[in-house]
């Protein structure tokens, strides 16, 4: 086998395991915005965040979609893999 023959499961590796790292900072942000928007912060904040989640989101799926359908399936895993993890972490509080 060569190299190139890695290649794409390298590729899905890494996106698999850049899709869990946003997915965790995602999740965090969005308990971050309902702790804001709870404690009666204002609406600037929340507003904020929010459209900071959704435009990194929209970044970081473009990027893996441009890099092939592999690498977005991938980081598309990670990210439900950190949604599994938050909702898991937030189920044992």
């Amino acid at each position: 086998m060569t190299i190139s023959a890695f290649a794409p499961g390298t590729a899905v590796a890494a996106a698999l395991l850049a899709g869990f790292a946003f997915g965790r900072a995602y999740f965090i942000l969005l308990r971050r915005t309902v702790d804001f928007f709870a404690a009666g912060h204002g609406r600037l904040v929340p507003a904020v965040l929010t459209f900071g989640r959704l435009g990194a989101a929209i970044l970081f799926l473009t990027i893996a979609a441009k890099s092939g359908a592999l690498p977005l399936l991938g980081g598309f895993m990670g990210f439900l893999l950190a949604r599994a993890a938050a909702l898991r972490a937030l189920r044992c509080n």
